[in-house]
This record gives C-alpha cells, structure tokens and sequence, in this order.
C-alpha cells in the first residue's frame, strides 16, 4: 500500500450534547476508492464532514501529513471535492453554471465568463457525467436524478485529489449508479482518492478497493471488501446474511435475510 494521503487519528466527536464518533482511526492512500458503509445513525456523515475539515474534533486529520485544520480554507477548497447529502438547489441556475462553482476555489469566480482551462475542466466533468445535455436547463427544472449528477460533476469539476460523496447513487436509477460508480472508479484509477458513504452493500463490494464499516461511531471493520463484509460483520453489524459469489474477481455482496 502506498503512503497515506489521509490519516484519522483517535478522532472523537461530540454534538449537541452527544457523542458521534469514538476514538476513530485509519488511513487511506492515494489511487484509492474507499466504501463508508454502516447502519442509519453510526456516524457515517459526521466521519465524511470532518475528514474534510467542517467540524473539528478531538484527534488529528491529516491531509499529506498536514491537519486539515490547519489549512486555510481556500487551500482546503483545493484539497477536497465535497458531495454532500442531498444536494439541495435554490436558485434557478444553468446546470453549467452550478458545475463552474466546482472552478471558484481555483479563482474562477464568473461561471459566464471563465477562463480556457476552467471551461475545459467543466466540460471534462460533465461529460463523464452526462450531463452536458441539460448545460443550459436551469437546475430546479431538472429530475432529482440530474441534479445529482450535476452536484457530482460540481465535485468532479474542482480536480481536487480527494473526493468525499456521501451517498452519490441516491435517487438514480440502477444505470446512473453503476455509470457514477464507473465514474468514482475511474477517478480513483487516476490518482484521486475517493470516499464514498453508500448503503449499498454491492456496490460498495464490485467497486471499492477497501471497505470502512461503521457502528455505532466507531471503526468496525476496515480492509478490502471480502473481508470488511465478512459474514461475522453483516451479522454483527447490519444484521443480515448476504447471498455471495464472484464474477469477473469481484466480490458479489447480496443482503438476502434478517439475522
């Protein structure tokens, strides 16, 4: 395994009162495509927001050895393509022009006016979404499916090397979540690390170079699919059994009955 791009040391949080996450640790390399997996309610979310420095906890995150909390935050913006839940837009903008704010952290600030190469890293991004089609439709207008993949082309379009998606195959249809995990998996093919929170079970298990297994706030399990989705764990953790096989040297995870 290469060096680790990210380390999360002895992570702890604490909100409103309760704790989320309990002394949580790893590390994740470069080239790299991580599966968050855990119940409702196992601090998932919370784990994804503070790797990319938007709540402080007790313990250490480092990005190259360096604490994200550290970083000032246009550099930060740098580091991280952020994909958070839901997604939700306001505001009647041109799909284009919401995938140009991915281009604000790079000084890009007039998405009808941007310079050659932040127009060719859009372009880039919503091709390998597909999303192109709908450049000009404002973003209000479009499916929940689209928007989504509009927000992952936002993410795609800042070329950080570390993208967290908290569950970017919500609200598409089977084609689009193997087209975005094809998509994740490519990125992560060319050098990004890609964090992905999904409830997904065999999609985390086809696509994921290393599953990271929440419960309860803390680290349950954390190694390649097979062994991080081990019978033990989904019995332990999701409480379920799961029908497995192997197709083309991957894992074939189906949750198939309560425990």
């Amino acid at each position: 395994m290469s060096a680790a791009l990210i380390s999360v040391r002895n992570v702890s949080m604490t909100l409103s009162g309760r704790q989320i996450l309990h002394e949580v640790s790893f590390e994740l390399p470069r080239q790299n495509l991580v599966a968050l997996v855990g119940p409702n309610g196992a601090g998932k979310t919370t784990l994804l927001r503070t790797i990319a420095g938007l709540l402080r906890p007790s313990g250490e995150v480092l990005i190259e050895g360096n604490s994200v909390h550290d970083l000032p935050a246009p550099q930060r913006a740098l580091k991280f393509g952020y994909l958070p839940q839901g997604h939700v837009v306001h505001w009647p903008l041109p799909a284009h022009d919401i995938v140009a704010l991915g281009r604000y952290p790079h000084g890009a600030t007039d998405p009808s006016r941007l310079p050659p190469a932040d127009e060719a890293a859009v372009a880039r991004a919503m091709q390998a979404t597909d999303t192109v089609g709908f450049a000009d439709r404002p973003v209000t207008e479009l499916s929940g499916g689209e928007r989504s993949r509009v927000a992952l082309a936002r993410v795609l379009a800042v070329e950080a090397p570390v993208v967290l998606a908290d569950e970017p195959t919500a609200f598409l249809d089977p084609r689009h979540q193997l087209d975005v995990m094809q998509l994740l998996r490519k990125a992560a093919d060319g050098g990004t690390l890609v964090t992905v929170v999904t409830h997904d079970l065999g999609l985390a298990a086809r696509f994921a170079d290393a599953v990271l297994v929440m419960a309860d706030g803390r680290l349950a399990a954390h190694g390649p699919p097979r062994e991080a989705l081990s019978e033990q764990v989904l019995a332990t953790v999701f409480r379920v059994q799961a029908f497995r096989a192997q197709h083309d040297d991957g894992a074939v995870i189906v949750p198939w009955s309560a425990t």
